[in-house]
C-alpha cells in the first residue's frame, strides 16, 4: 500500500512529536506521568528542571543540524555534504578552545555564556573567510566555496589541536570533552536563544524552498527562471551556517546528524523541498532526542557524549551512502 507524500510528512511530524514528548520520562529511572504535576515531588523536579529542557535542546539542535545538512546537500548537489562542510563547526570549536585555554579571563563578565560567545565568534570568523575567498576567486562559485570550506575546516581543526597541545591537562580535557559534543549541563536560559535562531532559520529556508529546488536542478536553470543565484546562495549560506554555529556553540560539534537525516528523508519523500523541509526539521529533532536518550542510558549512571553516539551511527551510514551513490551513478 502506497501512501501520499503529504501523509508521510504528517506521519513523520506526529511520530517525532510523540517520541520527543515521551523521551523525558525515560532515563536512569522511569518517571510516571502522574508524578510530574505533583508539587515538590523529586521526579517532578527532575522532569521539569533537567529532562524536559534537555529534550527540547536536543530537538532544536537536531532540527537545526538536519535543516543545514539538507540545504548544503542541495547547495552542492551531493548527499555526502554535511553542515560542517564549510568549516563553521571547526571555527566554532576553535573559538571555544581558545576560551578554555585562556581560562575565561577576557570573558569574566560573561560567566557561563563565555564559551557561547567565543564559539560564535569562531564560527563567524570561518564564515567570513569562506565568503571572502569565494568572492575573490570565483564570484560565488559553488565549487570554489566547497574548496574554500574544506581548506578552512582543516585550518581551524589544526588550530584546535595546537591550542589543545598548549593547554594544561585540565584545560585539554575540557576541550576534548567539548569536542565530543554533549547536551549535559546546558543552561536552560540558552534554550530561548537557540530556539530563536533555529526557528528564524526554518522560516528563511521555507520561504526559499522553490529557489532551493531550482538550484538543485542547476544554476543555469535557476537563473533562467528568474532566481538571483548569487543572492539566493548568500541567504542560504548565512541561514544554514548561523544555525550550525549556534548549535555547535551550545552543544559542541555533533557530527553526522546533517548527513543521515536529510538523506533518509529524501529517499522517502523525493527531492521537493516543500515536503522535505518540515520532514527534515521534525525527523532531525526526533533523531537527536533518541541519540541523547541512548547516551544517557547505555552506560548509566555514566553518560556517553552524544557526539560519540551519532558518529557510531554515522560512519556506517556514510559508507552506505557512498557505495549507493557509486552504484546508482546518481547523487540524488
Amino acid at each position: 500500500m502506497k501512501f501520499s507524500p503529504g501523509f508521510k510528512v504528517a506521519a513523520i511530524i506526529a511520530g517525532s512529536l510523540a517520541v520527543t514528548a515521551a523521551s523525558p520520562f525515560f532515563g536512569l529511572s522511569i518517571i510516571s506521568p502522574s508524578d510530574i504535576f505533583l508539587p515538590d515531588h523529586p521526579d517532578a523536579e527532575v522532569f521539569w528542571r533537567l529532562r524536559a529542557p534537555r529534550a527540547c535542546a536536543a530537538f532544536l539542535a537536531g532540527a537545526g543540524l538536519s535543516l543545514s545538512g539538507m540545504v548544503f546537500q542541495a547547495f552542492f548537489r551531493n548527499p555526502l555534504a554535511t553542515p560542517f562542510t564549510l568549516g563553521v563547526s571547526s571555527g566554532a570549536s576553535f573559538g571555544a578552545s581558545v576560551y578554555f585555554y585562556i581560562g575565561g579571563t577576557l570573558f569574566i563578565r560573561l560567566g557561563g555564556v563565555g564559551p557561547l560567545f567565543a564559539s560564535l565568534a569562531g564560527a563567524g570568523l570561518s564564515m567570513s573567510l569562506v565568503w571572502t575567498i569565494t568572492r575573490v576567486k570565483g564570484g560565488f562559485s559553488t565549487v570554489i566555496m566547497l574548496l574554500a570550506g574544506v581548506v578552512i575546516n582543516f585550518f581551524f581543526s589544526s588550530l584546535v589541536l595546537f591550542v589543545q597541545y598548549l593547554s594544561d591537562s585540565h584545560d585539554s580535557l575540557r576541550i576534548m570533552h567539548w569536542l565530543m559534543g554533549s547536551l549535559a549541563g546546558l543552561e536552560t536560559a540558552r534554550l530561548a536563544d537557540l530556539a530563536f535562531v533555529i526557528l528564524a532559520g526554518l522560516v528563511v529556508i521555507r520561504l526559499m524552498a522553490s529557489e532551493i529546488d531550482l538550484l538543485t536542478a542547476g544554476e543555469e536553470l535557476a537563473a533562467s527562471r528568474g532566481v538571483r543565484v548569487g543572492v539566493a546562495k548568500l541567504k542560504i549560506f548565512l541561514a544554514a551556517s548561523i544555525m550550525v554555529g549556534s548549535v555547535v556553540s551550545l552543544a559542541g560539534p555533533i557530527g553526522f546528524v546533517g548527513l543521515m537525516v536529510p538523506h533518509a528523508c529524501r529517499l522517502t519523500l523525493g527531492w521537493s523541498h516543500r515536503l522535505l523541509i518540515p520532514a527534515v526539521f521534525f525527523a532531525g529533532g526526533c533523531f537527536l532526542v533518541l541519540c541523547d536518550l541512548a547516551s544517557r542510558v547505555i552506560l548509566a549512571p555514566a553518560e556517553i557524549p552524544i557526539g560519540i553516539v551519532t558518529s557510531m551511527l554515522g560512519g556506517p551510514f556514510f559508507l552506505w551512502t557512498l557505495f549507493r551513490s557509486q552504484k546508482t551513478g546518481d547523487l540524488f
